[in-house]
């Protein structure tokens, strides 16, 4: 087992929350736990993560993997549960906008990633223009149909699993016939050599929408998400998201939602982490 202290604050409870809003993810909070699920070197690999300490002096127990893969297990954890963010430097900065009272309420709440880039941009896809209950519904099926379960966690379908379905293999899960092309398609590319999110993750904000905007069945949308929760990016706000929309609302009791001009107003003194305002912003109506 390896103990690692990180700088305050830092709530893992709040992390533990919305963690625990996909059934996929294998969450214990009275145990203040969740088990994350790995591939090192296309080995599975299921880390335990324990939150020890408060959210001023965090102390977390990670266990889990052999000595060999410690490292790289350590590394992807880290860059998951975002422990090298100086999280008081963003939460002074917001003390001084409009958004103060929010990030008092929600002190220390972190952004915390997709467990992988890959799954990430599966389930953006899979998540585009459905409510939040059935989109996890429908993930969940396609994870615990074409995936598979390691220690408790579910892993999900890798490219090779997903690029040998056809759309009616999805379609029986209730997958509409595009999005199951698309599914599959994204996979395809993977395997086929076209989409390296390995060579993505190097890319800047604006390279990585013009690559992935061009395939099939990824949108702005999808694109925005893919770069705040599968690489962590942290001055990215989605304008075009109707829960940011209606949080603003909320916010400065507006009467109708904002309009982008507003938005693009607003958001000039939350630079340079309007990662952070918008995952504040999705708190609060949470």
């Amino acid at each position: 087992m390896e103990t690692l202290k990180i700088a305050g604050p830092y709530n893992f409870d709040l992390v533990l929350d919305r963690l625990s809003l996909d059934p996929l993810n294998a969450v214990n909070k009275d145990k203040r736990a969740v088990k994350v699920p790995m591939l090192i070197e296309r080995e599975p690999i299921v880390a335990d993560v324990t939150a020890r300490g408060t959210v001023d002096e965090p102390e977390f127990h990670i266990s889990g993997f052999e000595d060999h893969h410690k490292a790289q297990a350590i590394a992807r954890l880290s860059a998951i549960f975002q422990w090298n963010t100086a999280l008081m430097q963003v939460h002074e900065h917001f003390l001084e906008t409009q958004l103060n009272d929010l990030f008092v309420t929600h002190y220390g709440t972190p952004l915390v990633l997709d467990f992988d880039p890959y799954s990430c941009l599966l389930k953006c896809i899979v998540h585009q223009q459905l409510n939040l209950s059935f989109a996890h519904t429908l993930t969940e099926r396609m994870v615990k149909t074409f995936g598979f379960e390691k220690d408790g966690v579910w892993f999900y379908p890798q490219p090779e699993r997903l690029a040998a379905l056809e759309t009616e293999d999805l379609r029986a899960l209730q997958f509409s016939g595009r999005k199951a092309e698309y599914v599959i398609g994204i996979a395809r590319e993977i395997v086929e050599g076209r989409l390296d999110l390995s060579e993505i993750e190097k890319l800047p904000d604006d390279e990585i929408m013009a690559k992935l905007i061009k395939l099939r069945g990824v949108g702005p949308w999808t694109v925005q998400n893919f770069l705040l929760f599968g690489l962590g990016r942290p001055n990215h706000f989605p304008t075009a998201d109707i829960g940011i929309q209606n949080a603003l609302k909320i916010l400065f009791g507006l009467d109708r939602k904002p309009t982008l001009e507003e938005m693009e107003d607003y958001k000039i003194g939350w630079e340079p982490y309007l990662s952070y305002a918008s995952l504040y912003l999705w708190r609060s109506i949470e």
